[in-house]
């Protein structure tokens, strides 16, 4: 196995912000020579990335035959677009690696929990536009070293709007540090406070480049309720995106595997046996992409 870990910084990162890659060995005793890659982003309201689901994440891709990634990406006091900048830059590095890594570029996704699955949905939204490329350092041929082929999307937060994790936004835009900025600069050019929250709030930024997707969430979820994905279904398929959608009607937010696995200490309620067929439904999807 290739595991090796890559800075990933720009400008307003973290030092812990790093692309740490889990690549398995090409054998000749093995029929598979290109895997698919999942690059996982963590959640944690913007505020850290969750342990929770990291590498017991990336330990079930890997059982499952894909190769994977996980990204550490900059939270507070770090601002948009710092954490997608780190994660088009391992996008980036993943995609200039694919023969070298024996990935199968037609099977690179984009996986996020809550507010990491915001910022994988942002990937999926923004890949190709001009402030990714130009900061980048990409020319208008390079667009597609940042695409992902599909998301992955566990419990997300999706909109700004009525049902938001206000909190998730409020780190991601800087506005719990003091003074609370009157522009905020991030896309091709700034914008005011409620514009941002408007151009982030995914479900209204899906169009014909935003790839497929397999998203999950709870009913019961009262931490990021389950309206954000759906309105982030309904705006996809309003698009004609190719999306696979479960809503279960028990468990709160964070799940995780739903299991002993990935449950805290003192985690009995993030243990949820009818969740955890989530994961045997991705693997159907990724086979059958």
């Amino acid at each position: 196995m290739i595991n090796e870990t890559y800075q990933i910084k720009q400008e307003g990162s973290q030092d812990y912000a790093k692309l740490t890659i889990y690549i398995q060995d090409d054998s000749p005793e093995i029929g598979i020579h290109e895997r698919p890659l999942i690059l996982v982003c963590p959640g944690g309201g913007y505020g850290m990335t969750s342990d929770r689901e990291a590498e017991v994440i990336v330990f079930q891709m890997l059982a499952m035959g894909c190769n994977a990634a996980l990204l550490r990406y900059s939270c507070v006091p770090s601002v948009f677009p710092t954490a997608l900048l780190e994660l088009a830059s391992g996008m980036k590095l993943i995609r200039e690696h694919v023969e070298e890594w024996h990935i199968d570029p037609n099977k690179i996704m984009v996986m996020g929990f809550s507010a990491g699955a915001h910022l994988a949905g942002s990937l999926g939204m923004f890949w190709n536009r001009k402030f990714l490329a130009d900061r980048l350092g990409l020319n208008d041929r390079e667009h597609s070293l940042l695409q992902p082929n599909g998301m992955i999307l566990c419990y997300p937060v999706i909109t700004s709007g009525e049902f938001a994790h206000k909190d998730s936004f409020r780190c991601l835009l800087g506005l719990t540090q003091e003074p609370v900025p009157e522009k905020i600069e991030g896309f091709e050019e700034a914008y005011s406070v409620d514009e941002m929250m408007e151009k982030l709030s995914l479900e209204k930024q899906v169009s014909k480049d935003t790839p497929k997707a397999f998203i999950w969430h709870t009913f019961e979820d009262g931490c990021v309720p389950v309206e954000n994905s759906l309105l982030l279904v309904g705006a996809l398929k309003k698009a004609g995106i190719s999306t696979e959608f479960h809503m279960y009607p028990h468990g709160g937010h964070g799940l995780s595997l739903a299991s002993n696995q990935s449950a805290t200490v003192a985690g009995n309620e993030q243990v949820v046996e009818e969740c955890q067929s989530w994961m045997g439904l991705l693997r159907k999807w990724i086979e059958n992409f």
